[in-house]
């Protein structure tokens, strides 16, 4: 599996991208929380996307204007981030929320690490470990639980198809920022989440068309679990932190763990988003919620030890491998008319065959 060629097989260098992956599934996680308000005082969810959106690619002019070559090296990466990692992931989540129930909505998409792992095993055809596989398993099992999925089950066909598109494009999220580290022309992670942003600005400007919305909430206060605050507070979490670190940090995280562990670690984005929901909305947490959030940290732990150990065996094979066959190499390269003096200069010894 593919990791950074700064640190290819060193534990520092895994640690890193854990920790970006946690920073990342944090920082995503926050942007329910912080658009809540928002819609509350009057925006529509559509709106707050784009405000989200066009307002981190505006943040991150100045590194696509330094990265202005990955335009000509990789524009369909770029092209392909943008529509699937971003515009892709909010408008099918949107359009999934509107006809079935938010959680089911939410579980649905975040079947992307183990759609993932599918892509990875069967698609590009790697090997997967089966600690990757059983901690997608169990993540999945324990997110159930966060957004209480029994809770109101609707089956409307067209929202859950929706909701698949949505953990469809998430796999494009990863799939896409792992590709971008590989091949002859690689590109800068901070280019793929600048330009990713800025084409997903572009493409939700057609849909959500700004210019015929009411923007006059964000000049006001709005209310989060009681607390009256000025709009552009929770605005600005959600375009820096929500958005630009999120999608920073976590494109970079995936050149240091593999795709599948990257995605399992993401599902912690729902846990996150149900704390903070509980902390700063007043929205409480029961037991079954608890118990999944434990599964989800359950889930990311196994499937992260299980490739580590994984990745350090294959290390080894491979630092025995080249000295272990030099012999039969050796051997393997002499042509079958090679005369017998030939071969006794070679190896010093009339019996080598």
């Amino acid at each position: 599996m593919h990791r950074s060629t700064a640190s290819p097989t060193l534990p520092p260098g895994r640690t890193l991208g854990l920790g970006l992956a946690l920073v990342s599934a944090f920082a995503f996680g926050g942007s329910g929380t912080a658009a809540k308000p928002l819609i509350e005082a009057g925006l529509s969810p559509l709106h707050v996307v784009w405000l989200r959106v066009t307002g981190a690619a505006v943040a991150l002019l100045p590194i696509a204007y330094r990265h202005r070559d990955a335009v000509l090296r990789r524009p369909g990466l770029l092209l392909g981030f943008g529509l699937l990692a971003v515009a892709g992931v909010q408008a099918c989540y949107f359009a999934a929320i509107s006809r079935i129930p938010v959680g089911v909505a939410l579980l649905i998409e975040y079947l992307g690490p183990p759609l993932l792992i599918g892509y990875v095993k069967f698609v590009q055809r790697k090997p997967i470990s089966r600690g990757s596989a059983i901690g997608a398993g169990i993540a999945v099992a324990g997110l159930a639980c966060v957004v209480e999925v029994w809770n109101g089950l609707s089956f409307d066909a067209l929202g859950v198809l929706f909701a698949l598109g949505a953990a469809c494009c998430q796999v494009g999220y990863f799939v896409l920022a792992d590709a971008g580290r590989r091949g002859d022309r690689p590109v800068d992670p901070l280019a793929v989440s600048a330009y990713g942003l800025l084409v997903g600005a572009v493409l939700l400007t057609a849909v959500a068309r700004p210019w015929q919305a009411d923007w006059s909430p964000l000049g006001g206060d709005v209310v989060m679990n009681g607390h009256t605050l000025p709009a552009f507070v929770p605005a600005a979490w959600m375009v820096l932190i929500a958005t630009v670190l999120a999608y920073l940090t976590g494109v970079i995280s995936v050149g240091y763990l593999s795709p599948p562990v990257a995605g399992v670690v993401a599902n912690l984005e729902a846990v996150v988003a149900t704390v903070l929901a509980w902390v700063l909305l007043g929205e409480h947490l029961g037991l079954p919620q608890i118990a999944g959030g434990l599964l989800v940290l359950a889930g990311a732990f196994a499937a992260q030890v299980s490739t580590s150990g994984a990745e350090e065996k294959a290390a080894e094979k491979t630092s025995v491998a080249p000295d272990a066959a030099a012999p039969v190499a050796a051997v393997a390269s002499v042509p079958p008319a090679e005369d017998r003096a030939a071969r006794t200069a070679r190896t010093g010894s009339t019996t080598a065959p």
